[in-house]
């Protein structure tokens, strides 16, 4: 089955939603994780923002439904909005998925 035919169709989606601190947003994660970079001798990586990833999987009638549906999750429960930014990535139909494995 094609994106588009799932699309079309309806079905299962798989997402992903990375949430990161917004620019200008102290990340004392990231901070700890470029200070240790030294100790392992790594040399010419900077600005380290450290972030989460949720995955799940949506069923709705096509796949704009699907990622309306994930926008609103990660907007309202997901990621802050005052200080977090978040990107929500396609991963594929589940039919898809389950047929790459």
């Amino acid at each position: 089955m094609s994106s588009g035919a799932a699309a079309t169709n309806g079905g299962a989606f798989r997402f992903a939603v990375n949430v990161t601190p917004k620019p200008g947003i102290l990340d004392p994660q990231g901070r700890a994780v470029e200070a240790s970079l030294g100790h392992l001798d790594v040399h010419g990586v900077t600005d380290v923002r450290v972030g989460r990833r949720v995955e799940l999987t949506v069923t709705a009638g096509s796949e704009a439904e699907a990622r309306a549906t994930v926008d609103r999750l990660a907007s309202e429960l997901l990621a802050n909005p005052l200080i977090e930014a978040y990107a929500v990535e396609l991963l594929g139909a589940v039919a898809q998925l389950e047929a790459a494995r």
